[in-house]
């Protein structure tokens, strides 16, 4: 197994509220990269927030190939923003993408 860390860029077509913020990065936390030394050294969090309402999930991943990261991130991605309580069809996310691999963990 390799820890992956991936990026999920998306759009919060509706904006988005500081405690809605706040709900997802709590669902997020498990797969906070910080844990990792890439998301260390590079202070990588979790969840960033542009002005225009776009954002990045950036999640850690444990998983055997690329593209079974990739799939697990988007799959992490999902559930976090149902458990923040957010629309999916207000919130669509672009394809995720590799950011970085980390196979020792901080």
């Amino acid at each position: 197994m390799t820890t992956y860390v991936i990026t999920v860029p998306g759009t919060f077509t509706a904006g988005v509220d500081d405690a809605a913020r706040q709900r997802l990065g709590r669902a997020l936390r498990p797969a906070d990269p910080h844990g990792t030394k890439l998301g260390s050294a590079e202070d990588l969090d979790v969840l960033a927030v542009n002005d225009d309402n776009t954002f990045a999930l950036r999640l850690t991943v444990e998983a055997d190939t690329s593209a079974e990261a990739e799939q697990e991130a988007r799959r992490l991605a999902d559930t976090a923003l149902r458990d923040a309580g957010l629309d999916a069809d207000g919130v669509p996310l672009g394809p995720a993408v590799i950011t970085g691999i980390d196979s020792e963990i901080a």
